[in-house]
């Protein structure tokens, strides 16, 4: 469901992440997958010629389910335990479904800061967290 349609949320808005932490917690294989990660996140989309300023988004995953979610105003504002940022483009060729999550951070599209092990462990749950992200209608800059 990505690609501009009517309707559809701008990324990496306010509103974009909102219906992106709705569709988790609804989302039955992505609470099945992660029914045992704890472990909280920034993810950021780095500056560059989409945006002026980096976007930084806080969540709190955790059994399955996001407790809570911010997007912040800098990266600084707030730490976790991961840090998955990275060019808006490869924000946008996962969210389109063309790259997976950990062929992006293995290739170095995407830089994870945080435990790998852990990350490994749980990698069917990464996967279907990115899967979400087709779950909401996206419109790219």
């Amino acid at each position: 469901m990505t690609g501009g349609e009517e309707g559809s949320l701008k990324f990496p808005s306010e509103a974009w992440f909102a219906r992106f932490v709705e569709e988790l917690n609804k989302n039955r294989d992505y609470e099945e997958s992660a029914k045992k990660w704890e472990g909280d996140f920034l993810f950021i989309v780095n500056t560059g010629p989409e945006l002026e300023k980096e976007a930084v988004c806080y969540m709190d995953l955790h059994h399955g389910k996001c407790r809570e979610w911010a997007l912040l105003p800098d990266r600084n504002a707030r730490k976790a335990e991961y840090i998955v940022e990275g060019p808006y483009q490869s924000w946008r060729s996962l969210i389109m479904g063309e790259l997976e999550p950990m062929r992006a951070i293995m290739g170095r599209k995407l830089k994870l800061t945080g435990s790998m092990m852990k990350v490994m462990r749980n990698v069917n749950a990464t996967s279907e967290l990115a899967k979400n992200c087709r779950k909401v209608p996206t419109a790219f800059l």
